[in-house]
């Protein structure tokens, strides 16, 4: 069974503190509306999973690059 993740550990909390750290910062008026993009890597974080990762074929989630290569 091929796993569905591809982003783990330190990337996934990067992406989340990046993600709250954009979106707070447009809340708090410090940027514009540039501050929605902190959604996608929020968003990837969340779901430990990346479209461009997959796409270019890369894996941060080290339980999943273990299993596939079983």
């Amino acid at each position: 069974m091929r796993c569905q993740q591809n982003v783990g550990g330190i990337d996934r909390l990067a992406r989340i503190v990046l993600g709250l750290a954009l979106l707070g910062s447009m809340f708090a008026g410090l940027i514009g509306v540039w501050g929605w993009v902190g959604l996608i890597p929020l968003a990837t974080g969340l779901l430990k999973f990346c479209p461009l990762y997959g796409w270019l074929g890369i894996n941060s989630c080290q339980g999943c690059a273990k299993k596939e290569s079983q």
